[in-house]
């Protein structure tokens, strides 16, 4: 199946296909704020899509509402550090709100709460460094061998040479010479924040606590650029990476149900944020 394509609606930045059978809403231009959800709706009805995901600020949470839209996570000052962001998210199928793994989702987030204190230092022998263009087959082909399908197409060097050009910084976790770990913090340094994402981890090397050490210097790094705020979205079902985002101070937002094509089909998804001014 063929990843879900960019598109500029007005001026507003959407992800749409069939791949996640949705609509995202990435990134709301204040000029199309009265227009955005009829145009929403118009594509979904037209691509026949069973959800509409929208990242929008607080002030627009009424508007959306009255639209049938729920509120799945609020991030604490998502947009500048001092308006919050709402992810929300409209179902256009009964299947589609119907969550049928919802006792292990929530085992999942007990867990990762019961272990937020917890001192993990990672393994010795590991080295972490920003990744660039020259890395991008390399970085493709790690990213193909942790997961069956994604959301974004990181298969595609070309795809991560783009973003990497762009807003997108990539960081990967070395043994040796071997590269064994990444992840990235997409930044939008206009509502200065960054979503920390694309972990991923080889096998061989999982449970040594690399996911913790990218996070730390992801959020270290990206704190230095200015980015206020950071959030993620995670894998609801992943006990690594909702125990890594508690244990780093995060916080939990929600739960975005039924909303990504992860590792072969839809999963939920929870986001967590961190106020960065703490590091």
């Amino acid at each position: 199946m063929n990843p879900d394509r960019m598109d500029t609606l007005g001026s507003s930045l959407v992800q749409h296909g069939k791949q996640n059978d949705r609509v995202y809403l990435m990134k709301l231009n204040p000029d199309d704020r009265e227009q955005i959800i009829d145009t929403l709706d118009d594509l979904a009805k037209e691509e026949d899509y069973s959800k509409i995901f929208a990242k929008v600020p607080a002030s627009m949470e009424e508007i959306f509402l009255g639209d049938d839209y729920t509120v799945e996570a609020r991030v604490k000052g998502l947009f500048n550090a001092d308006e919050d962001g709402l992810f929300m998210g409209k179902f256009l199928t009964r299947d589609r709100a119907v969550v049928d793994n919802g006792q292990t989702i929530a085992q999942v987030l007990d867990l990762a709460r019961l272990k937020a204190d917890d001192d993990r230092k990672p393994a010795p022998g590991f080295q972490v460094q920003p990744m660039e263009t020259t890395h991008a087959e390399t970085m493709a082909e790690l990213y193909s061998q942790v997961f069956d399908s994604y959301p974004f197409p990181i298969f595609d060097p070309d795809f991560i040479k783009e973003t990497m050009e762009s807003h997108v910084h990539y960081f990967g976790v070395f043994q040796g010479a071997e590269l064994v770990a990444l992840s990235s913090a997409e930044t939008d340094m206009t509502a200065l924040n960054a979503e920390m994402t694309d972990f991923a981890t080889l096998p061989h090397v999982r449970g040594q606590g690399l996911a913790d050490l990218l996070l730390d210097t992801m959020g270290r790094a990206v704190a230095d650029m200015g980015v206020q705020t950071a959030y993620t979205i995670a894998r609801a079902t992943s006990h690594g990476m909702n125990i890594a985002f508690s244990r780093a101070g995060y916080r939990f937002a929600g739960t975005l149900v039924n909303n990504t094509n992860i590792s072969g089909g839809l999963e939920s998804m929870n986001v967590w944020w961190q106020d960065l001014s703490c590091l």
